[in-house]
């Protein structure tokens, strides 16, 4: 309760402002090889410009901070994904500009999703945040399923098992892709992830 004071106390374009110097500062130390476990509040705000006493004005600790942080995160991604979720024309199209939007800022921002895997390994909160911010992919895409079900289009039996399948294959193929590859997904790997996409929602390439 104390942090939701906090943060409604706080001018909307600073917080905006103090967010974006904390992501930028957390994925900075992260991608020079410290751990989320092994950060401490100072050494993220002193990177970010801030106090540890600012800090605090806004989150009340850093595993609050990762969960605002990867929630921003994933409004990015949700928009990238829209573009089929809620676009028009050829689906195969509306696809691959989607997942490779998708999978371009997975890569910009995999630093920071990979602690959130990490710390949801052994913190139930993150874990739930993690879970609620898959679900939302998974919702969207059922609802899209079943709407281009409606219109005609999809041929998959099972619009929810189809999204859960889809939603997390693509969420472990990006991340591994990171983890083994160390680097985004490439051309090839979207394309596949397209042609499993389509050929599973509407039968065809």
């Amino acid at each position: 309760m104390a942090s939701q004071a906090r943060e409604s106390s706080a001018p909307t374009a600073k917080r905006a402002a103090v967010e974006a110097a904390l992501l930028d500062a957390t994925e900075t130390l992260l991608a020079e090889g410290a751990s989320f476990a092994d950060l401490g509040v100072e050494r993220i705000a002193k990177q970010a410009g801030i106090t540890r006493t600012a800090f605090y004005f806004y989150f009340s600790d850093k595993r609050e901070l990762l969960m605002a942080l990867t929630a921003d995160v994933n409004g990015l991604l949700l928009e990238q994904a829209n573009l089929w979720w809620s676009g028009e024309g050829e689906p195969a199209v509306r696809l691959e500009r989607a997942l490779s939007n998708v999978a371009r800022l997975f890569g910009e921002h995999a630093v920071l999703l990979k602690a959130l895997g990490e710390v949801a390994a052994y913190d139930e909160l993150v874990a739930d945040h993690w879970q609620n911010l898959i679900g939302q992919f998974l919702e969207a895409t059922e609802e899209r399923i079943l709407e281009e079900q409606a219109a005609g289009l999809a041929t998959c039996s099972n619009p929810q098992a189809t999204a859960f399948a889809l939603t997390w294959m693509t969420e472990g193929t990006l991340s591994q892709q990171i983890l083994q590859q160390g680097r985004p997904a490439d051309d090839e790997l979207i394309a596949a992830l397209v042609e499993i996409w389509v050929r599973s929602v509407y039968g065809s390439s």
